[in-house]
């Protein structure tokens, strides 16, 4: 619950409670119950966003007092969407009077600012931008000016017709993220994070190095489900960190690991965060290709934290953790089940039955909900039974929420981009920029990702810039699941990468160490975030682990072997001569297809 005293009241915790309850049969209910217009569903789940994010979170009086007035008239406006659908229907994006054009804006507004309570001023500034090049744009000179839109048009296909704001990437937060987000809150919320934790110091625990090897895994596993860094750092971080520091850990490098093995939750399947659904929806793949696609990469990237900490290792004396603080195979066989029983039906849902992933989840929640009904010791307490419900559910509409407001507001620019034609110039720019050659292309996308990544969280700086340089990417050769993965996975360089980190700063934060510091050790640790992206796109084999096994698992054995290079010798060796070496042999072993293909 929010620290604000007015949610202290029973009354209000109630309330809170009772609409988080809404939310979730809300989205549980669309997937069971068939066919919905979307400027049905799409607008009602806004409405059900809206009070988390304006009201729930505020922090001040004026702040519940503006959020409510907003959320009000945001919700107002939602509803008249959902009951005249119908008619709307028939205008085909154009508004025909004054007071639909009051209501275009209102939700416009209501976006930008409910975004802007989220996650800050970034996005909504962009989005914001947008739409001033939309309504002004025919004013700039030359080809970065287009010919004009009419406002009733422009407004109306942002706002009352299937793109804009109700687009398709606002289904995807409606059908699937919401859903999947509800999975990891009701998992999270019992006992199946605490099996992640037994299962990791069980498997890696006695290893030298093994509490930062716990992290590692249990970062790993926690992530998939998580599909957040910063949860993730949160949430895993409270127990690896004190337990590397307490065995001598130096504090830079617990900190570094932490946030390295958390950042690497985004790619990890089954969820790998929002981006993923995302992606679904952007490229036609089923998610259970992108699912197979990303595995070998997210196996990549952990081996290559895996064999940074033997190196560390070597320089430090990092401890295992010892037989008396690992776990009791009791206690391990029974919290597992917390976790695998989940994960199992949603396997069996999605490869046994055949089900659509929301579908397949819709079961997995309800198999985790029954697990709430039991802790570790296998007591029934009615108590605690209501506290965990409490937990998953207001935990769920906060996360559904967060997400739902960045989702909205990028699809406010992807909806610009469309009526403007901006992103064809941007493509053209970029083709132009890199002489139509494909590796600087990678390099400007790169590094474009990097700076918005900064800025944004990952499933909007990845929206935003596969929207302007997919193109460019996919028409240079690409398969355009290359493209997405590649800008995807360059999208989460700013949670290690200075000056903006997120996941280092909590970790260091967490910990009392200098960020630059962890910052540094976390880059040397997680060069395979740097390295991986590149290595998929000069071995398309890697991402073809569904179709093409044996030649997809050559490509990783080559691949981990250079990075596993690479990785030693940034971390292990101290002579600059020798580190640039192996460094290079690395790359040449890794980029050997380009080299061969000249």
């Amino acid at each position: 619950m929010p620290s604000n005293p007015t949610f202290s009241s029973p009354a209000t915790r109630l309330f809170w409670f009772l609409l988080a309850a809404l939310l979730v049969a809300f989205h549980i209910g669309l997937i069971f119950s068939g066919l919905v217009p979307n400027l049905v569903s799409r607008p009602l789940h806004m409405a059900f966003i809206l009070p988390w994010v304006l009201v729930f979170a505020a922090s001040s009086r004026w702040q519940i007092i503006s959020g409510s007035f907003l959320a009000a008239i945001g919700i107002a406006s939602c509803l008249w969407i959902v009951f005249s659908h119908n008619m709307l229907a028939d205008q085909y994006g154009f508004l025909e009077n004054n007071f639909q054009l009051a209501v275009a804006a209102v939700l416009l507004f209501v976006v930008l600012e409910a975004s802007r309570r989220a996650i800050g001023w970034p996005l909504p500034t962009v989005a914001l931008i947008a739409l001033l090049y939309g309504l002004f744009g025919q004013q700039i000179p030359g080809e970065f000016g287009h010919a004009g839109t009419p406002i009733y048009s422009f407004l109306g296909t942002l706002t009352i017709a299937e793109g804009g704001i109700w687009g398709s990437l606002t289904g995807v937060s409606v059908g699937i993220v919401a859903i999947f987000v509800i999975f990891g809150a009701v998992l999270n919320s019992g006992e199946a994070g605490q099996g992640f934790m037994n299962v990791a110091a069980a498997a890696a625990g006695r290893l030298k190095g093994g509490a930062a090897k716990v992290s590692v895994i249990s970062s790993a596993l926690f992530g998939s489900i998580s599909g957040s860094a910063s949860a993730n750092v949160a949430s895993t971080g409270a127990i690896t960190l004190p337990a590397m520091t307490g065995l001598g850990y130096p504090k830079r490098l617990a900190a570094a690991v932490e946030a390295v093995a958390s950042s690497g939750g985004q790619i990890m399947p089954p969820l790998m965060g929002a981006g993923a659904f995302v992606m679904v929806e952007l490229t036609g793949v089923p998610y259970t290709g992108i699912m197979a696609a990303a595995f070998l990469p997210a196996i990549l990237y952990f081996l290559a934290v895996w064999v940074g900490i033997n190196a560390y290792s070597r320089k430090f004396e990092l401890k295992s953790i010892s037989k008396e603080d690992q776990p009791a195979s009791r206690d391990i066989l029974i919290t597992s089940a917390f976790f695998l029983i989940p994960f199992a039906v949603l396997m069996w849902g999605m490869f046994g039955a055949g089900y659509t992933p929301q579908y397949a989840a819709c079961l997995s929640i309800l198999a985790g909900a029954l697990l709430l009904f039991v802790d570790r010791r296998l007591r029934f307490d009615l108590r605690e039974i209501g506290t965990r419900i409490e937990r998953a559910c207001l935990t769920a509409g906060r996360q559904v929420s967060m997400i739902a407001a960045i989702i909205l507001c990028a699809s406010i620019i992807i909806g610009v981009l469309s009526i403007t034609g901006l992103g064809v110039k941007i493509t053209s720019l970029i083709l132009s920029g890199s002489g139509g050659l494909l590796w600087p292309s990678l390099l400007l996308t790169a590094f474009a990702c990097l700076i918005l990544g900064m800025e944004v969280p990952t499933t909007a700086a990845y929206v935003i810039c596969v929207s302007v340089a997919g193109p460019a990417l996919i028409q240079l050769g690409l398969h355009p699941l290359q493209a997405h993965l590649f800008v995807f996975w360059f999208a989460l360089l700013s949670t290690i990468t200075p000056p903006v980190c997120g996941a280092v700063f909590i970790a260091s934060g967490m910990i009392g160490e200098n960020w630059l510091r962890v910052a540094l050790t976390a880059m040397a640790l997680g060069v395979g975030l740097y390295i991986i992206p590149l290595a998929m796109i000069a071995n398309p084999s890697l991402l073809d682990f569904a179709d093409a096994p044996l030649s997809a698992l050559f490509t990783f054995l080559q691949v981990a072997v250079g990075l596993a290079v690479i990785s030693f010798a940034l971390i292990a060796t101290r002579n600059a001569g020798l580190k640039l070496g192996l460094v290079l042999i690395g790359g040449a072993i890794i980029f050997f297809p380009v080299f061969l293909n000249g």
